[in-house]
């Protein structure tokens, strides 16, 4: 079990998404990657991250849609 705390990172954009991901982790951080809205929603309410890093523009759903049925369910931070 890891005392880091989870980021899961959501964008399509895989140059954006490295980025981010590299700077998370060199930061202390445990991070996952996910590059579709639905399946980003699905991992977020199986197993809650402590932040989600969440673009706006995404296949399957968007970041917006992401973040309204999110908000139906829990509390997770959210940096758009």
């Amino acid at each position: 079990m890891t005392d880091k705390q989870r980021v899961l990172v959501v964008d399509d954009d895989p140059t954006v998404s490295d980025v981010v991901a590299r700077y998370l982790d060199h930061a202390g951080f445990a991070v996952a990657v996910v590059a579709d809205g639905k399946v980003a929603l699905d991992k977020i309410l199986g197993d809650p991250p402590d932040l989600v890093v969440l673009d706006l523009m995404l296949p399957g759903l968007d970041g917006l849609e992401v973040f309204r049925q999110l908000r139906e369910h829990l509390p997770v931070p959210v940096i758009m």
